[in-house]
C-alpha cells in the first residue's frame, strides 16, 4: 500500500519502518522481532506532528515517553492450510481493472470519504488480490484484501456490507487463488469473534500505537 503511494519503506533487523507519513489506516512502522528498541524505531518515522502509528507486533513496547498512546490491541490469528471454507453462500470475484477496485473501494469505505486510498497501482502486485464478495445482482456487497508472503496469505480489510459474512466467500478465494498455505491476519473485539467462529485461531497479542504529540 506505501508503495502505490509512493511512499517507500526500509527493513532493518527489528523493523520495517517508513521516513514519511504512510497512508492512512496503514502504520509507519512495524515491528519484526520481540524487545524492539522502542527510541531507535520511532526516530526513524515522522513525529513532526501527531498520527503516525506502529504495529507493535508483539506487544511488548512502551512508546509513552515518546509522545505515542495505545490506540487499540489486538490478536494475530492463524487458519491452518486446507481447512474448508464452510458453506459459500456468496459469490466472489478478484477486482482486476480500475472500475471494479473502484466499486470495491466504494463498497468498502461505506460512504467515509477514503475510497481514493486503493489505487490502481495495486492491480500491478502479483502478490495482492482485492476480492469483492457479490451478491446476486452482482453488487458488491463485502470483501477484502488477500496478500501472498513468507509462505501464508494474510487477509486483511475483511468488510461486509449487509447481513451475509464475507468470511466464507473470502477464504474460498484465498485457497483457490493461494492453495496450499495458511491463512493469517489479526482482528479484535467484535471482528475476532467472528473470525474464530469461522474456523480461525488466536496466537498471541498485537498493539497499535498512535502519536498525539504535537
Amino acid at each position: 500500500m506505501s508503495r502505490a503511494h509512493g511512499v517507500p519503506g526500509a527493513f532493518g533487523p527489528q523493523a520495517w519502518t517508513a521516513a514519511r507519513r504512510t497512508p492512512p489506516y496503514y502504520p509507519d512502522a512495524v515491528t519484526l522481532v520481540p524487545g524492539a528498541d522502542g527510541a531507535a524505531l520511532t526516530g526513524r518515522v515522522d513525529t513532526s506532528g501527531p498520527g503516525a502509528t506502529v504495529k507493535d507486533s508483539f506487544a511488548d513496547l512502551d512508546l509513552t515517553s515518546d509522545g505515542f498512546e495505545v490506540l487499540f490491541d489486538a490478536q494475530w490469528i492463524h487458519r491452518p492450510a486446507g481447512t474448508p471454507a464452510g458453506e459459500l453462500g456468496l459469490a466472489w470475484r478478484v477486482a482486476e481493472d480500475p472500475a471494479a477496485l473502484r466499486a470495491w473501494a466504494l463498497a468498502w469505505d461505506g460512504g467515509e470519504g477514503h475510497a481514493d486510498l486503493f489505487r490502481p497501482a495495486l492491480l500491478a502486485d502479483p502478490d495482492t488480490r482485492l476480492i469483492a464478495v457479490l451478491d446476486q445482482g452482482g453488487l458488491v456487497t463485502g470483501g477484502a484484501v488477500i496478500t501472498r508472503a513468507g509462505g501464508v496469505t494474510g487477509v486483511s480489510n475483511v468488510f461486509a456490507t449487509g447481513d451475509a459474512p464475507a468470511w466464507p466467500a473470502v477464504l474460498d478465494a484465498a485457497h483457490r487463488l493461494f492453495p496450499g498455505l495458511p491463512v493469517v491476519g489479526y482482528e479484535h473485539g467484535g471482528d475476532l469473534d467472528v473470525a474464530v467462529r469461522h474456523g480461525f485461531e488466536p496466537l498471541g497479542p498485537l498493539r497499535v500505537w498512535l502519536h498525539t504529540a504535537s
